[in-house]
């Protein structure tokens, strides 16, 4: 006998209430439930506490590099991670499927991996750490090894957003601009770029949070100098270690929310990018 299969989408209300209970519970009890606990135990010894641990020299030390950081890598990925989708989603080349490999590379290297390339890379006994001594430049232990690293672990997030929606896209309209007569630069900023803007920032919004939270990487190539080479996360850790638990919690606090913060941003741009796609197809309608 030849069997059927009924659709999920026809299964009764009792077993979709099921399944979406059981999503709903894992997901507080492995996700939301931590996160609450480190508000909680920063908050324990009352606001005051975790302002004045926040308020530390380190900790602002930490609070500033981390800042920098995101600063400079995020502009990077921006432009470099915006060109990659371009050349992946709109043209035919020799090595393409190895630059869409090398996308999505930090995702399956281990960031502790890349930290320590940088390091066999530009370290005093690395393939270029002697021309770099001699030259009085210093990269790891320092804000370039910051930086590297995190360029690295964070290149993903914006080329990977963007590049789903561009390939969506299609070609048509940019061959229609270019046979008007339009530049490529013209025709990427009038053409594409608009058709993928929200995206691009969702995949901004993501790359900043990623660029403050990162640790494996930084950690191999800072050298742990407290106060001047320590991020935020970096921090935490050393502050645990000390057993300075309220400053350790207050500043995993202050992290967490930044996180929290971007994800209701990324939220909201996904809600107005879909009103704005219900409303595009409403006029052509």
């Amino acid at each position: 006998m030849r069997e059927t299969f009924r659709p999920a989408t026809q299964d009764s209300p009792l077993a979709r209430r099921l399944v979406a209970g059981a999503a709903i519970l894992v997901a507080l009890l492995l996700l939301a439930l931590p996160l609450a606990a480190v508000f909680v135990e920063a908050l324990r010894r009352g606001l005051p506490v975790a302002l004045e641990a926040l308020a530390e020299p380190d900790t602002l030390a930490a609070i500033r590099l981390t800042l920098i950081v995101a600063a400079i890598t995020v502009p990077v990925n921006l432009v470099g991670g915006l060109a990659a989708a371009w050349c992946v989603a709109k043209f035919d080349f020799p090595g393409k499927r190895l630059l869409t490999a090398l996308i999505d590379l930090p995702f399956s290297v281990s960031p502790v991996i890349a930290g320590l390339s940088f390091v066999l890379m530009f370290g005093a006994r690395g393939w270029f750490g002697p021309w770099l001594e001699a030259r009085d430049i210093q990269i790891i232990f320092a804000l370039p090894g910051l930086v590297l690293a995190t360029l690295f672990v964070t290149f993903p997030f914006v080329a990977r957003t963007v590049m789903p929606l561009m390939a969506e896209q299609g070609r048509d309209e940019e061959e229609a601009a270019a046979t008007l007569g339009a530049g490529g630069l013209q025709t990427f900023l009038m053409v594409t770029l608009p058709g993928v803007r929200w995206a691009l920032l969702a995949g901004v919004l993501l790359c900043n949070a990623r660029a403050m939270g990162e640790f494996g990487a930084v950690s191999v190539v800072s050298g742990h100098i407290r106060g001047e080479t320590n991020t935020v996360p970096l921090h935490v850790e050393i502050l645990y270690n000390e057993y300075q638990f309220a400053g350790a919690f207050a500043v995993a606090a202050l992290l967490a929310l930044l996180g929290l913060v971007t994800l209701a941003a990324k939220a909201l741009l996904e809600r107005a990018a879909g009103r704005r796609a219900g409303l595009h197809a409403g006029d052509a309608a």
